[in-house]
């Protein structure tokens, strides 16, 4: 690799090179300066471009610069800085993908890439030591503090002064080394890209299945097999044949003619007491209650009380993406002796396919040509009727088809590329990049570099930092979005806050296949989403070999370059201190992997530039006082964690945006968290009650004296009540969601009357002090038009569904969630004409009438319902086209429910139905009727 060297380059001198060599070429830019940049530059130039913009940082230069005469050139040479990227960065857009196969012009971008992580280092500094001087005021200081900050800023003019010599080498590089037709651009590329931000339809659906109905046969009637050793399944095939799509559309079908059944992720991470514990939370949800204290038990207990669970009950189980036998091995005498086990595998390896006799093992094999071709019509003609294809686009289509080797995953990623772009020269184009591509060995990998490289800088950004987490891990968009803006990866665009243009971001990944939806929430935005494990493979290794991050073992990261930005410790075995340093470090993402304070504090020393610290389900009791000096630290993650309190340095974190400390024993935030100005998102609370039986299961935190100067605070939850918070909450009018705990009757006027005036909220929760305590609604009412998500826990004052919450707001709402209240004989019908269009609703610990009628047309948009511990309740009642759109049905711990609900049969849209811990004899009034065979359109029924 070319390494980085010094000197200035003039930027006239460049800017007369780029313009000669786009005249000479007859090519015309129509996109914007900088739309589409390498993705390091992209975050340069943002960061350079926020200094510059800065007019307090300009004053208080200026008047450091009556001492140091030097420091006057800074925030010119800056701008030449940005100057100089910029029109790299539009070379390299230029370039298109020439790069992917020059090892050259690859060289030289990677040098390019080194000076932008320079530049984004020292930008930081530069903002961060402003913001302490405008805080510190400064300019009344200047005698005090100057010398000070006349050293610090000297430093930093020193490495703009390198950085301009860097700038000069990779000059000198290009012009020594890159040949002109090396850097010839395509007039197709720039065609392409202004084509290719239509809309991309989501992952293989049911309708999407092409050319496994011959599979689905042989592995259904393997599955009632009688025959000596088919107790064990295996399906083997190289990743993206979709093994795992068909035995999840078997799975889901059979699985109701086994009383227990389970479905476990293996992947290449694993150990074998995660595994039983996992499978054996999955039976209990089927069968009788998991046992207590299953978080102690040892390898041998817990394979004993699967053994007890399982016993004379027939089993499903699905292992999916094994990658080695001793998988099975390890916990296969779980299952012995017990009738009708049957153990599904999926596996890439063929050793671990053998473990199956050679009548149950299905080796998938590429689709057929006419089924590879109908399924990438229907991917890249989605909208037309019948999928057909264009004659003008037959034979393109055919020769694409024919280039993905019948691999389901690279059909399915071609097409959706494809589908939004009508021109046949763009298709033309796609294949002759595609057919050079896929001259080299691995052309799966080559079909998914088209998909990465159409992606702009902040979408690659974005997606590369999707594989810090492990593999199949469920990511939450909230997680994933405040992430995003702490790294900078997307910025405000216009009345949009980075966090909406971030959300857009994670729709776009999954519209290109890039993620998969994994689920949704009550508006029908993605909750969560999935990483598809060969994208995520190739997303680590584009990150690796653009030092953008990496997710390693222990023994690798001894030989990581020091250099590296992001890591992530979620495939982590060691637990011993880190002894490599990596004095670049921006993200550290290290899930349940941190086992002390003191290993936390050896990998945190010299990560000066820290700015995303994820440590969610790690043991460690306390945080390092020194977190206070992460000058650049943006997001901490510290959710279901043991520590206590926070260490009172945190308040020079000027830059922190979100503190997650859900889930842990903070009781108490430190008094200087209200000088975090920049706070936007703050989620703090503690289980009092982990088994959610108590009203209190939860409690909040203290608010502290000043929460009104967090003005910009968009998340608060959860905070207790107070005789003053109404008062601190008037000024904190970015708010959002909002928590609120421990209210009492008293408070309810003043606080309810207070978010009444937030002109942003979208999801409350209200919370009474005890189970005795009256909330009064009266004052509720919003301004708000976003309000959908309303969450009350207490009593009701008399009257409540004809107070301004309900009367003027109750068709906006989407989620309702209800709990130790009295709403009247039979809460479904007196809710029903109140809000109409609920998605979710749940109702908790509920006080009712014995019967409980669904009548027509009632809650006509609702997909979610939940009824729980409500002890009154002896019948369920559905009436004709009651829940129309029903999807998922949980009626729990209602323990006088002994009969089937009447008419439950008839919810044809229905996916999920849990029926758990009910009357002793509902089980037996449900098998008597046969209602399995009555729903067959229920792929996941739980009694």
């Amino acid at each position: 690799m070319l390494q980085r060297r010094s000197c200035i380059h003039s930027v006239k001198v460049w800017t007369h090179w780029w313009f000669a060599l786009a005249a000479g070429r007859r090519l015309a830019l129509h996109k914007p300066p900088g739309a589409q940049m390498a993705e390091a530059v992209l975050l340069a130039v943002t960061k350079i471009g926020s200094v510059l913009a800065d007019e307090a940082s300009t004053a208080i230069l200026n008047k450091l610069s009556e001492k140091v005469n030097n420091l006057k050139e800074l925030p010119g040479k800056i701008k030449q800085i940005g100057m100089q990227l910029k029109i790299m960065s539009n070379l390299i857009w230029q370039i298109g993908t020439v790069y992917l196969t020059d090892e050259v012009v690859k060289s030289w971008i990677g040098e390019v890439r080194n000076v932008a992580y320079h530049v984004e280092d020292v930008m930081d500094r530069y903002s961060y030591h402003a913001l302490q001087m405008e805080e510190e005021g400064f300019l009344k200081k200047f005698f005090i503090k100057g010398t000070h900050y006349v050293s610090v800023f000297s430093s930093i003019a020193d490495e703009v002064c390198e950085i301009e010599k860097e700038i000069q080498q990779v000059i000198k590089m290009k012009d020594q080394w890159l040949q002109h037709a090396q850097l010839v651009p395509n007039q197709l590329v720039e065609m392409e890209r202004q084509q290719s931000q239509g809309w991309f339809p989501e992952f293989v659906k049911d309708e999407d299945l092409v050319g496994i109905e011959e599979n689905k046969r042989w592995l259904t009637g393997w599955l009632y097999s009688e025959e000596p050793n088919s107790s064990v399944i295996t399906i083997s095939g190289m990743g993206g044949l979709g093994k795992s799509t068909l035995v999840t559309n078997v799975y889901e079908r059979e699985k109701v003619n086994f009383p227990a059944h389970a479905w476990i992720v293996v992947s290449q991470i694993y150990s074998v007491d995660a595994l039983l514990r996992n499978l054996l939370r999955k039976i209990g949800t089927v069968g009788p209650p998991t046992p207590t204290g299953i978080d102690k038990m040892d390898v041998h207990d817990l394979k004993e009380e699967i053994k007890k669970q399982l016993q004379h009950r027939k089993c499903l189980i699905v292992l999916d993406d094994v990658w080695e036998q001793q998988v099975y091995f390890q916990i296969h005498d779980a299952f012995q002796n017990l009738q009708a086990s049957i153990i599904v595998i999926t596996t890439r390896k063929d050793h671990v396919g053998a473990l199956a006799s050679s009548n149950c093992h299905l080796e998938l094999q590429p689709l057929a040509r006419h089924d590879a071709f109908e399924l990438f019509c229907r991917r890249a003609f989605y909208n037309k009727k019948g999928h057909e294809c264009p004659m003008e686009f037959k034979e393109m289509a055919t020769s694409i088809v024919d280039r993905c080797h019948g691999l389901p995953l690279a059909i399915v990623t071609i097409g959706s590329l494809l589908s939004s772009r009508p021109q046949i020269e763009t298709w033309k184009h796609t294949y002759n990049q595609l057919q050079s591509e896929l001259s080299k060995s691995d052309h799966v990998r080559a079909i998914l570099n088209l998909s990465y490289h159409d992606l702009s800088g902040d979408l690659r950004n974005c997606f590369l930092y999707c594989s810090l987490f492990p593999e199949d891990y469920a990511m939450s968009r909230e997680s994933l979005v405040r992430m995003w803006v702490a790294e900078g990866f997307v910025l405000g665009k216009g009345k949009n806050t980075p966090e909406d243009v971030a959300e857009g971001n994670l729709m776009e990944l999954i519209h290109r296949n890039m993620l998969e939806a994994f689920e949704y929430d009550e508006l029908g935005r993605v909750n969560t989403c999935k990483m598809h494990d060969i994208m995520r493979e190739l997303a680590l290794s584009v990150a690796k070999e653009e030092k953008f991050g990496s997710a390693n073992d222990y023994g690798e990261m001894i030989q990581m370059d020091k250099d590296v930005r992001r890591l992530s410790l979620c495939g982590w075995k060691a637990n011993t201190p880190l002894k490599v340093k990596y004095p670049r470090l921006r993200t550290l993402v290290a899930h349940g992997m941190i086992s002390s304070s003191t290993m936390l504090s050896s990998i945190l020393t010299e990560s000066s530039h820290l700015t995303v610290l994820e440590l969610q389900d790690s043991d460690i009791n306390e945080v390092p006082a020194f977190v206070g000096n992460l000058f650049n630290l943006r997001y901490i993650g510290l959710r279901r964690t043991n520590v206590k309190s926070l260490p009172e340095s945190i308040e020079k974190l000027s830059n922190l945006h979100t503190l997650d400390i859900k889930q842990t024993q903070i009781e108490k935030l430190p008094r200087g968290i209200v000088k975090i100005k920049k706070l936007r998102h703050l989620l703090a609370d503690r289980f009092a009650d982990e088994k959610q039986s108590e009203f209190r299961y939860f409690i909040g935190v203290e608010a502290p004296k000043g929460l009104l100067n967090l003005e910009e605070l968009q998340t608060l939850e959860t905070v207790q009540a107070s005789k003053d918070l109404a008062e601190q909450l008037k000024k904190l009018m970015q708010l959002r969601s909002i928590w609120i705990d421990s209210i009492t009757a008293a408070d309810c006027a003043n606080l309810f009357a207070t978010l009444s005036t937030m002109p942003l909220l979208s999801s409350l929760l209200i919370s009474a002090r005890d189970v005795n305590e009256t909330l009064c609604l009266q004052a509720l009412d919003p301004i708000s038009t976003n309000l959908h998500r309303l969450i009350v826990r207490g009593q009701w004052a008399a009257g409540t569904l004809e107070y301004p919450i309900f009367r003027n707001h109750g068709e906006r709402l989407k989620y309702l969630a209800l709990s130790w209240c009295q709403l009247g004989e039979d809460p479904l019908e007196v809710l029903a004409p109140h809000v109409p269009n609920l998605t979710y609703l749940s109702l908790n610990r509920v006080k009712s009438a014995n019967t409980l009628v669904l009548s027509a047309k009632c809650f006509p948009h609702l997909k979610t319902l939940v009824l729980k511990r409500m002890p009154d309740v002896k019948q369920l009642e559905i009436g004709d086209g009651a829940l129309p759109c029903i999807e998922g049905l949980y009626i729990m711990s209602l323990a006088q429910l002994n009969k089937v609900p009447q008419g439950i049969e008839s919810l044809l849209s229905l996916r999920k139905l849990w029926l758990l811990n009910l009357h002793s004899d509902f089980r037996s009034q449900w098998c008597k009727n046969g209602m399995h065979q009555k729903m067959p359109h229920v792929p996941d029924i739980r009694i």
